[in-house]
């Protein structure tokens, strides 16, 4: 991997915010008041990039005051209060602000307490048909409240999992502030996964209540999902109680509860308060190495993460309105939703990123004034490429912000918005992962943008790259890693009793530190930049996926014998997902194979697991231990001399790693 180039050698900023945006930020005034009440350094008078400086080296240093001062600039409320902010800073493990209880949803609801506010809208949902449907503040507590008192007379106690397999609709929001108000925990999946991609996930969780829709709508067509439902309800025998939302008119099934019928009596909400470290949801990850990681988060630490992120980061508030194109599978979904914590109006979007055309997002952003617009590095480029003009065509006046996640945005895409959006454009590319439902680095409001780089560590996140001796390096290529807690890390992981698998997945390499799986340079004037996976997760289109679900799909057809898939980040921005396949003797890769190997990934996963591209290989390298070789096939695809992308004294088959170095250069993916 190349060394970044010094940034002394860097063009100047693409961007930078004027006196009035930097006076007016959240973030500026967040600093002027921990400096009066907490110790932070002050603000350095026309130097706001060492000033932001100075306030993150404070706010990793001294962490527990700075969590402190978040919690009481957005005045949280503690049912009973915390005994010390930080009782055990040991990663895994810390234990944050104990004694303490809270609750989520009251936060996430409180901006409807204030009458004034009553008839804003909460939500804005847009379908295909771009029209925005508003969900007003008294509307969204009142169902919020009424869902809740439905859960509870369903016999849904604190710690207890409701599970949505759901598209992102209000029904999806609802769901889940009811079942954190009840202290109950949420899980979630997309209606476009297939039902064995949901059952490895919810099977683990145990849930007792199953929110579903007959089915959804994408890219113009009916999708039913009744038979899917069918199963989910067959193969998980702790639900006790089933809420169908019938999006295409269907009538509930036999022994399932109608949503209308569930939130009909309207009633104002009650909090369970709970501990801080109590569950809030279960993400998951890819699968790569078998089942997803079932990912609990606590509802104090994604509540302080996601005040920080949004209200500072992101200098969301009352008066903005927020759309990330996003679904209930993806992190995102959370994050998103969690902008009503600080008052803004949140847009759920369901249907496809690019119907009736390519420029669709952009439509729903003019149509729903909103003012931070986020999406996926892919989308921007897709818009690049189809000769999308968003400035010209849609009245954007309103959009102060576009965030890019999921991939590194590539230089060419920031200029693209730059000069097809607009010129005075603040653009926050940001990276964080699902692990921490939240952003490592991106965002500030107060700070330049530089081409192809994220503008800042996040506040509180003592981020560093590191070479594999654990040393932190300077303007050249290391291991992402985060030296010290974030509230938002995991308590757990759901069925890992003795957190083996947690600390294995993000601690093993350097004991006590968080090592994420991201090669990224920390540049000396304080800027990040990202440059793919250090893993084999695959990461397409912003969705992580895991190999071991396209394994286990495409291994059923009798043709296969073994199979490899790998996610190669482009230099051009470009992503490109080749599945090579091992065929059983006599086989042949016909188009009738090739038809069947996709059509059976479409069914049994989703559409976004079809691979590029289908290769047939003379076999699939393993470790001496016999498991499947990814990050140095995926290394050697990138370039990478085949000497230092692996131990060849590791391996079963040091020949079979040389055909895919020959097949990358052949293919034009790797560097002569």
């Amino acid at each position: 991997m190349n060394t970044a180039a010094h940034p002394d050698h860097l063009p100047g900023p693409l961007w930078q915010p004027g006196a009035d945006r930097i006076a007016r930020a959240r973030l500026t005034r967040f600093h002027a008041w921990a400096a009066e009440r907490h110790g932070a350094p002050a603000a350095l008078p026309g130097d706001p990039a060492a000033s932001y400086a100075a306030l993150h080296r404070w706010s990793v240093e001294e962490l527990e005051t700075f969590w402190r001062s978040v919690a009481d600039w957005f005045e949280v409320r503690f049912g009973t209060p915390y005994d010390t902010v930080l009782a055990d800073p040991a990663m895994p493990g810390a234990r944050w602000f104990p004694g303490a209880t809270l609750n989520y949803a009251e936060h996430a609801l409180r901006a409807g307490e204030d009458p004034a506010r009553a008839d804003d809208p909460a939500l804005l949902h847009v379908d295909e048909t771009h029209e925005p449907r508003p969900v007003t503040w008294a509307e969204l507590r009142a169902r919020v409240g009424a869902a809740a008192a439905a859960l509870r007379r369903l016999g849904v106690r604190p710690g207890d999992r409701v599970s949505g397999y759901l598209p992102n609709i209000p029904q999806a929001a609802i769901a889940f502030l009811a079942t954190a108000a009840v202290g109950g925990v949420w899980t979630s999946c997309a209606p476009d996964f297939g039902a064995r991609s949901v059952l490895d996930r919810f099977q683990q969780v145990e849930p007792v209540v199953l929110f579903t829709v007959d089915g959804y709508v994408y890219g113009g067509k009916t999708h039913d999902r009744t038979e899917t439902v069918a199963e989910l309800r067959r193969e998980l025998p702790t639900v006790r109680a089933v809420v169908h939302i019938p999006l295409l008119g269907t009538p509930a099934p036999e022994g399932a509860l109608d949503w209308d019928d569930l939130v009909g009596e309207e009633t104002a909400p009650v909090f369970e308060q709970v501990p801080f470290d109590h569950p809030l949801w279960v993400l998951y990850s890819s699968g790569t190495t078998g089942l997803p990681k079932a990912i609990v988060q606590s509802q104090g630490g994604i509540l302080l993460e996601h005040l920080k992120q949004l209200g500072l980061h992101s200098d969301l508030g009352p008066e903005d309105r927020f759309f990330w194109y996003t679904s209930t599978g993806w992190m995102m979904w959370n994050f998103l939703v969690s902008g009503l914590l600080v008052g803004a109006t949140v847009v759920l979007y369901d249907g496809s990123p690019g119907h009736p055309d390519t420029a669709a997002q952009w439509r729903i952003a003019e149509r729903t004034g909103t003012t931070l617009y986020g999406t996926s590095a892919a989308y921007v480029m897709a818009c690049r490429k189809a000769g999308v003009h968003p400035g010209r065509d849609f009245d954007l006046s309103r959009v102060k912000c576009v965030a890019t996640t999921g991939s590194p945005l590539p230089p060419d895409g920031f200029r693209w918005i730059h000069d097809e959006v607009a010129e005075d454009m603040w653009i926050a590319s940001v990276s964080g992962g699902t692990d921490v439902c939240s952003c490592f680095a991106g965002a500030v409001p107060t700070l330049p943008v530089h081409i192809g780089e994220l503008q800042a560590p996040g506040l509180g996140t003592d981020l560093q790259a590191w070479d594999p001796q654990g040393r932190p390096v300077t303007d050249e290529v290391g291991e992402l890693v985060v030296t010290r807690p974030m509230p938002s890390m995991p308590v757990r992981f759901w069925n890992d009793p003795d957190g083996s698998r947690y600390r294995d997945s993000y601690f093993e390499m350097f004991p006590g530190v968080w090592r994420h799986g991201d090669w990224i340079t920390l540049t000396s004037r304080g800027t990040v930049v990202i440059h793919g996976r250090s893993d084999s997760t695959l990461n397409r289109q912003g969705v992580r996926m895991g190999s071991a679900d396209i394994y286990e799909a495409v291994e059923r057809l009798p043709e296969i014998r073994e199979s490899l898939v790998i996610g190669v980040e482009q230099p051009d921005g470009g992503y490109w997902m080749p599945l090579f396949v091992h065929l059983a003797p006599g086989a042949t890769l016909d188009e009738e194979l090739l038809a069947r190997i996709k059509s059976t990934i479409r069914a049994e996963l989703s559409p976004r697991h079809v691979p590029d591209e289908v290769i047939e290989v003379p076999g699939v390298p393993h470790t001496l231990t016999g498991k499947r070789i990814e990050v140095p096939v995926k290394r050697l695809l990138q370039g990478t001399a085949l000497d230092k992308a692996v131990n060849p004294g590791s391996v079963d088959d040091v020949e079979l790693l040389r055909y895919y170095e020959r097949l990358a250069r052949t293919k034009g993916v790797a560097a002569d």
